[in-house]
């Protein structure tokens, strides 16, 4: 039953080309890689652009995680947790994001998307500290582009194959992952540094 809910989404974002990658995005009902490697996909097919794929593909992935963040801002942490699992999200989501978010403040909204677990939920901290608006959008479409452009990339390079995604991505995204964890890092220390130099 997933799977044929699955493949009607896709149908969906086939016909509506990089509008539907953006609404695919948008409502999260299947996960971005799956949606950005399928525009990849449709790219190979000469159905829609490369750069049409990625913008449109940042837009929705940003968008998403603004409602998040609302989500997060105006219903707050019991909100989340009742409602989180339709966005994918779960009470362990929650925690790892929250404590990440605390730690290491703002700086992750950006470091955090390319980190499995606090990626999926760290929009929700950021609401509920009402992090501003405008930076938090700023760090998520920073963040967003890239991915974007890994995903649909790989797409077209698998063409017919993109549903074995996950196989070709781990090659690329554990390093993402290792210089995401080291730029946490950096910023924690530089947090550190500056707070001491203040003192």
């Amino acid at each position: 039953m997933l799977h044929e809910f699955i493949q009607s989404a896709l149908l969906f974002i086939e016909g509506m080309g990089v509008w539907g990658i953006m609404f695919g995005l948008m409502i999260e009902v299947i996960p971005s890689e799956i949606v950005l490697a399928f525009g990849g996909y449709l790219v190979s097919q000469g159905k829609i652009s490369f750069v049409g794929a990625v913008v449109f593909g940042t837009i929705g992935g940003t968008v998403a995680q603004i409602f998040v963040y609302w989500i997060g801002r105006y219903g707050g942490r019991p909100v989340v947790e009742k409602f989180g699992k339709y966005l994918m999200i779960n009470k362990h989501h929650i925690d790892v994001a929250e404590k990440w978010f605390n730690k290491y403040g703002t700086g992750i909204i950006f470091t955090g998307r390319f980190i499995p677990v606090v990626r999926h939920a760290i929009s929700i901290p950021a609401g509920m500290a009402r992090m501003p608006l405008g930076k938090f959008t700023w760090l998520t479409t920073l963040a967003v582009i890239p991915w974007s452009i890994l995903f649909v990339y790989l797409g077209q390079m698998l063409g017919q194959n993109w549903e074995h995604i996950d196989e070709m991505a781990g090659p690329y995204v554990r390093p993402v992952i290792i210089a995401a964890v080291a730029l946490t890092a950096a910023y924690l220390l530089y947090k550190m540094w500056k707070r001491d130099k203040r003192a």
